[in-house]
């Protein structure tokens, strides 16, 4: 028997039955479900809906089936279309005629956008906890190797100099944002539906803001037929995760490019990396391929969901169950995207030597030779101009540009330029890759990340 079988005749056709069930989905929300009807409870017995003794019996028999979903011993009926149902169903079968007041004034509407609200504003919090420690396990490989250098690169060709600390802060930079975006998503998560009934709210004497403190919401909802519609708060989400999971490619791809014969900055340890099923000497960083994968998963399941959305009339409509796959789907592998990569930076070994080599690059000193003439009064475009035209002479003649620079008139004066981590000494602005501004980056970026701790908690 649905809950709706008044109404109807005939029972629901099988390929309607199928197309329609999400329990073997949506009983993952089973905590938050009988967390936000325990608070509905409270709220029944303060409108004077329900006694004091009807509202313990409730509760007590709500923890009762918890502790049968946790335990697994929750037996699934046949008529249980979803996990609301499921559970007043079986609320019912045990409390008996006081199960049957568990959803006086709520609709299934209210209802099912509390639980996911519920659920989305715990799964932001762990992510954004998840986030952190990657963050502070990029900050460590950076600490352990404090004066490493390496090529930093546009367009994936060499560029400068910088230090591995500046190299992996900004990474951790980015993904501070990311913490600061879930959480701010997680704001407007965090308030309460319940009470808005089926759209237009109820006659019965309830109080919204009741239920709305039990389950620690901020507020409660302004507009019934908005609050029973409005998904905004899983499409924000899912572009969090999304944008987050963009930047754990790029983290990724970097070390699928470190970790190559051909780059060799860094080896992953062995319990992150796979081998070949035909190759006996090859170490594959699959964890980055699975991390850059992975985004392409994320960004589709916000696309899939924005364009569900985008042709809803108000208020409800059954459209709005597609809202729970791609979120459950985006949190569960973000939160194992986190963890991977977290421990693979944990195990990665920084090769210095070859990532210095690589950083003293004397083409590199290009741009210092410009910028001493700057120095020296002359245009910078005029500056950029001169530089150029050794690096091309080094080029076309196989000599190097240290030869070719010591061979121009006034070329001592940038001798100093070609010693080995003069590139990185010699950065100095505010925010830069030098030595002389490390101290000070670390230092912010510990502070935001002790104040976005503090949000988390």
């Amino acid at each position: 028997m649905t809950l709706w079988s008044g109404r109807f005749s005939a029972g629901m056709d099988e390929a309607l039955w199928n197309l329609s069930e999400s329990f073997s989905f949506d009983q993952v929300l089973y905590a938050h479900d009988i967390a936000g009807s325990k608070a509905h409870v409270a709220g029944l017995v303060v409108a004077g809906l329900l006694t004091a003794d009807e509202g313990d019996t409730l509760v007590a028999t709500l923890d009762i089936v918890c502790a049968e979903f946790a335990s697994g011993a929750f037996e699934r009926s046949a008529t249980d279309e979803d996990i609301h149902m499921a559970i007043e169903r079986r609320v019912t079968a045990l409390a008996g005629p006081v199960g049957a007041k568990l959803h006086t004034a709520r609709s299934r509407n209210d209802q099912v956008a509390t639980t996911l609200r519920l659920f989305t504003r715990d799964a932001l919090k762990e992510i954004a906890r998840a986030t952190l420690a990657l963050a502070e396990a990029l900050i460590a490989v950076g600490e352990r190797h404090p004066t490493a250098t390496l090529p930093g690169y546009t367009h994936l060709q060499r560029a400068q100099a910088v230090l591995l600390s500046h190299h992996v802060n900004a990474h951790a930079v980015a993904l501070s944002r990311d913490v600061a975006r879930l959480l701010d998503a997680r704001g407007r998560t965090n308030v309460s539906p319940l009470g808005a009934g089926a759209l237009a709210g109820t006659s019965l004497p309830i109080t919204p803001a009741v239920a709305a403190a039990a389950l620690e919401f901020d507020g409660t909802f302004i507009n019934s037929m908005d609050a029973v519609s409005d998904r905004d708060f899983v499409a924000e989400s899912l572009f969090a995760i999304a944008l987050l999971g963009v930047h754990l490619s790029r983290l990724g791809e970097e070390l699928v490019l470190w970790t190559t014969a051909e780059f060799n900055f860094a080896i992953l340890g062995d319990a992150f990396t796979t081998g070949s099923s035909m190759l006996p000497q090859k170490k594959n960083a699959d964890v980055a391929e699975l991390a850059r994968g992975k985004a392409g998963r994320f960004i589709g399941n916000l696309t899939g969901l924005l364009t569900t959305l985008k042709g809803l009339p108000l208020s409800y409509n059954r459209d709005l169950q597609e809202d729970k796959e791609p979120l459950f789907d985006s949190v569960r592998h973000v939160l194992l995207v986190l963890a991977a990569l977290r421990g693979a930076y944990d195990s990665l070994v920084f090769n210095e030597a070859v990532a210095a080599h690589a950083a003293d690059d004397e083409l590199l000193m290009a741009i210092d030779i410009a910028e001493v003439l700057v120095g020296e009064g002359l245009p910078f475009r005029q500056a950029h101009e001169f530089a150029g035209r050794l690096v091309g002479e080094a080029l076309r003649e196989g000599r190097t540009l240290k030869e070719v620079v010591a061979s121009t008139p006034g070329g001592e004066r940038f001798a100093v330029l070609f010693a080995d981590g003069s590139g990185v000494a010699r950065r100095t602005s505010p925010g830069s890759s030098g030595p002389a501004t490390a101290h000070q980056q670390a230092d912010e970026l510990h502070r935001i990340l002790r104040e976005l701790h503090v949000r988390v908690k």
